[in-house]
């Protein structure tokens, strides 16, 4: 094998490229800024060519940023426990139990049953079922729902389907929960995080409320033709399966779910504890306004549920829903890839590179359609790496300051980068979704990085049509 194709190759190129950056940016950038994106050059090379494990790869900020001076070690192993990491963790441990209950077995025989054995029907169904979930709960909750129901739909159909590409049904249904997520949450103002965060610092600057209704009225239009556009390019375009209607196939799943019996008492509680947490996610914000002693999170919820899974008795006897050996099979690396990427993100942000290209981008003000345009690539491009929360905290102020010193609206510039913000879908670390399905193994690198720029190129022409025809007719 050529070396330079070898593992060994990316790897002594990684280096290399990012030595390239550190010396090339001198007298541009300060010492800490260069380190930053020295690094981040070095870790994006070794996450997309997978010289490395990508776990592996994300610890090198534990390592390089005290080295270099970017950050202290404390301050960076505080990015790998990071709340969300502890909601991806509850998630986790939730799936585990659906899953070694059989309750996933049954809700996807029962889903397949509704929407027939065609492969282009069942990825339908989780795009909409999914997409409107998001609506209303966390994109990353959603995910953590919709996870082990297609896991087990994808098992059965590699088992009892007798044509197609069940490989393409079992990528497209895991990028479908993933991308899904992402859409519809960006629907409604408490569809996801970025959105509230958004609304939360339009609301102390400006004194003004986003209206719910209207930021419906304009964002779900977009969601719904994202949600259209991503069935499209993946079943009909990139990644057809072909697997049509099968009688034995249907045979099959109605025997299985014969088999399954009635509802056990573990699957019973299993699903009480899942029901329950669904609801807590639901009507959280409706929770914390009717009381003042508890103040509920999705990351407070998820590792509850976790908890009460190690409580709850089975049917087992001596046994909970949960034992700890059940977490051998848990994406563990999955946590650490999403603490590389938020200390990657903390450090850019930290030593001004974000601050930088907001200053670059303000220098397009005399032509305010293309500015629109800039702060959406920008927005959504730089969520490829950076959680979309933080970005948009680091970023609605900028946006605002460039809006108020060229006499905009800031809501023209600050609603097109939060929607684009949630739109990020071609790294396993641009969004909690993506990580978690990336953790499937049914997806390579190089289809996650393909669909999504696909959906990028999408999701930029909806944005900018929408917040340039639609919303100056809603808001200003």
């Amino acid at each position: 094998m050529n070396f330079w194709k070898s593992s060994f190759g990316y790897l002594f190129g990684g280096i290399i490229a990012a030595l390239l950056t550190y010396f090339l940016t001198e007298g541009l950038l300060d010492p800490a800024a260069r380190g930053a994106i020295s690094i981040g050059v070095l870790m994006v090379i070794w996450w997309v060519s997978e010289a490395l494990p990508m776990p592996v790869v994300a610890l090198v900020p534990l390592v390089a940023f005290p080295i270099l001076k970017i950050a202290k070690t404390d301050d960076v192993a505080a990015s790998y426990a990071n709340p969300a990491i502890y909601l991806f963790f509850g998630g986790f441990m939730l799936g585990l139990a659906i899953e070694k209950w059989n309750l996933h077995k049954r809700i996807a025989l029962s889903i397949i049953q509704a929407t027939g054995t065609s492969g282009n029907k069942i990825v339908l169904g989780f795009i909409l079922a999914t997409g409107f979930l998001s609506m209303w709960l966390s994109n990353t909750a959603t995910t953590m729902m919709m996870y082990p129901i297609a896991m087990s739909v994808i098992s059965v159909m590699e088992h009892k389907s007798d044509s197609g590409n069940t490989k393409n049904l079992a990528l497209t249904l895991m990028l479908s929960i993933a991308y899904a997520s992402n859409f519809g949450g960006i629907a409604t103002i408490i569809g996801t995080p970025p959105n509230v965060a958004y609304a939360g610092f339009f609301l102390e600057k400006y004194g003004v409320e986003l209206d719910f209704f209207k930021w419906f009225i304009l964002c779900a239009p977009i969601s719904v033709l994202l949600l259209i556009g991503l069935y499209w390019v993946m079943v009909k375009w990139l990644f057809p399966s072909h697997i049509q209607h099968s009688a034995d196939a249907a045979a099959y799943v109605a025997a299985e779910k014969a088999n399954l019996g009635p509802l056990g008492k573990s699957e019973g509680r299993v699903l009480l504890v899942f029901v329950f947490t669904a609801l807590l996610w639901i009507f959280r914000a409706v929770i914390n306004d009717l009381q003042t002693y508890v103040k509920l999170d999705d990351t407070i919820i998820a590792v509850v549920a976790a908890i009460v899974l190690f409580i709850v008795p089975s049917e087992k006897k001596g046994h909970a829903l949960l034992d700890w050996q059940d977490t051998s099979r848990m994406a563990w690396g999955i946590l650490l890839l999403f603490g590389g990427g938020i200390a990657l993100a903390d450090a850019l942000e930290s030593t001004g590179m974000i601050q930088k290209v907001g200053g670059w981008l303000a220098g397009f003000g005399n032509n305010t359609l293309l500015l629109v345009f800039l702060v959406i690539v920008f927005s959504l491009f730089i969520g490829e790496f950076m959680s979309n929360i933080a970005q948009v905290i680091v970023f609605a102020p900028l946006v605002s300051a460039m809006a108020d010193s060229l006499a905009l609206n800031p809501i023209m510039l600050g609603i097109p980068m939060t929607l684009a913000a949630s739109c990020a879908g071609m790294m396993p670390m641009a969004t909690p979704p993506n990580a978690i399905v990336f953790a499937s193994g049914h997806i390579r690198f190089k289809d996650m990085v393909l669909t999504g720029f696909v959906m990028n190129i999408i999701a930029i022409g909806l944005i900018m049509i929408f917040s340039w025809f639609v919303l100056p007719l809603i808001w200003l």
